[in-house]
């Protein structure tokens, strides 16, 4: 297995309407050996660009890309020592899975006996030994998912690639296939970039987390610490279901006017808030953070409004209500036992200890 290392790295398009666009811009960072690192962000933020540059299907404009202690930047990508993982699974139809499995080492001239030991070893890893002699077609879509995986294993790479490659399965089969994932993922020992929109699938199997947004990283870190620190309101907007909730404030000692509702910050935090004192800021909340009164030992003496609900939704073991503070929506998810029925006003507690003030102007969390 290998790190993988980007350094200075930037890819422009050109866009017939746009002109030049920076599909991904000055990244840095490395990705350590035997890693299992995940890229996520929305549609266009630079994601699977960044994977396709580490396999060699797209060049970067500048800047270099390490693979161990190997500079790519003019290696062909069948020399790179990579397996890629695609979305759409890319099987051949008239093909037998065995014969799937040992494409890419019958061109690469392996020995017939190694091909069909890598064959064998990889089967057994993925529990389809069943499914060798049939063709793509009698394969359900999970199914399908495992041969992909398995065509990889077979090579034995030094990387592993993955291009969103559980989109096209169902909800139940995702959550499954997760399972699996992260299980080989521990058995291989193998480094993986996996790419993904989906937060939850990256907070679920990432060891660390690229968080991008329109070409730029927006922050590096461990699962939970982008979601307890994350760097800006971007970052704590897309990591979190439902996501942070974000309200317009001004900072007046230690009292956070909203519109329409005060709130006390809690003493040992407003050092920390101090330089923006007498400011307006961005009231940052999780949805976890704010439960109803109902639920506690007692009421607290600070920081419990009554609003009127907009919508509860029942999800079985949470509630989630809905509510406007201003003119912004807030949600907050509460246990069903809360027992709140029907729109009419709820007492709701706001744990401020939790909270995250952010700059309005920059966005960045303040620290």
């Amino acid at each position: 297995m290998a790190e993988v290392k980007f350094v200075n790295v930037v890819k422009e398009f050109e866009d017939e309407k746009k002109g030049k666009v920076v599909a991904v811009n000055n990244a840095n960072f490395t990705i350590r050996d035997r890693e299992f690192l995940v890229f996520v962000g929305p549609s266009g933020c630079g994601k699977t660009t960044s994977l396709r540059m580490v396999a060699g299907l797209e060049r970067q404009t500048s800047g270099d890309i390490y693979i161990g202690n190997r500079l790519v930047n003019k290696v062909h990508p069948k020399d790179r020592d990579i397996a890629m993982v695609f979305q759409d699974y890319a099987l051949y139809p008239h093909m037998t899975i065995r014969e799937n499995l040992g494409f890419g080492l019958r061109n690469l001239k392996t020995p017939k006996k190694v091909i069909e030991e890598k064959i064998k070893e990889a089967a057994a890893i993925l529990s389809i030994e069943n499914l060798l002699d049939r063709k793509p077609r009698e394969l359900s879509g999970g199914q399908k998912q495992r041969i992909a995986v398995g065509r990889a294993i077979v090579r034995n790479p030094s990387v592993f690639l993955f291009d969103e490659p559980l989109s096209n399965l169902d909800a139940k089969l995702r959550v499954q296939m997760r399972v699996e994932l992260s299980e080989l993922h521990k058995r291989l020992g193998a480094t993986v970039i996996y790419v993904t929109h989906d937060q939850v699938e990256a907070m679920t199997l990432g060891e660390r987390i690229v968080v991008m947004n329109e070409g730029e990283i927006q922050q590096i870190a461990v699962p939970e610490e982008l979601y307890e620190q994350p760097n800006n309101m971007f970052v704590a907007g897309f990591i979190g279901s439902p996501p942070m909730n974000f309200v317009k404030a001004r900072l007046d000692g230690n009292q956070l006017y909203t519109a329409g509702y005060t709130f006390t910050v809690p003493g040992h935090l407003l050092p920390k808030y101090s330089r923006y004192d007498g400011k307006e800021v961005v009231f940052g909340i999780r949805p976890e953070d704010i439960v109803t009164v109902h639920l506690l030992n007692s009421e607290p003496e600070r920081n419990v409004i009554s609003p009127t609900l907009k919508v509860v939704e029942h999800l079985g073991a949470e509630l989630l209500l809905y509510f406007n503070i201003g003119d912004e929506q807030v949600t907050s998810r509460v246990s069903a036992d809360a027992k709140v029925k029907g729109l009419t006003p709820v007492k709701l507690y706001f744990n401020l200890d939790k909270m995250q003030l952010f700059d309005p102007e920059t966005q960045e969390r303040i620290n």
